[in-house]
């Protein structure tokens, strides 16, 4: 018998939850930046290290966002471009 696949996931509350659906966002719990599973800057920091251990995920964009994550300056980069923004005036930017 073989018991089904789950995944640890992130949810808007910032805590996890068992998943049988892989998320398709990962994060940086430390720095709580969010981004594409593909992201390489994620894959440079895994490579040397360091970053599985404080990695983090999400089912979509709006539970990265409502957990309090930015997105990743370089793989979501028109994201990042509108949150700086956003940020600069003050304002906090909600899915």
């Amino acid at each position: 018998m073989n018991p089904a696949k789950s995944y640890t996931l992130t949810g808007p509350n910032g805590r996890t939850f068992s998943s049988p659906v892989k998320g398709e966002w990962g994060g940086h719990h430390g720095s709580r930046i969010y981004g594409r599973l593909d992201c390489p800057a994620a894959l440079r920091a895994i490579a040397r290290g360091g970053y599985v251990k404080h990695r983090v995920f999400f089912a979509d964009e709006a539970t990265a966002i409502a957990a309090g994550y930015r997105p990743c300056g370089t793989c979501c980069n028109d994201r990042y471009a509108a949150w700086k923004a956003a940020h600069d005036r003050g304002e906090s930017r909600k899915p």
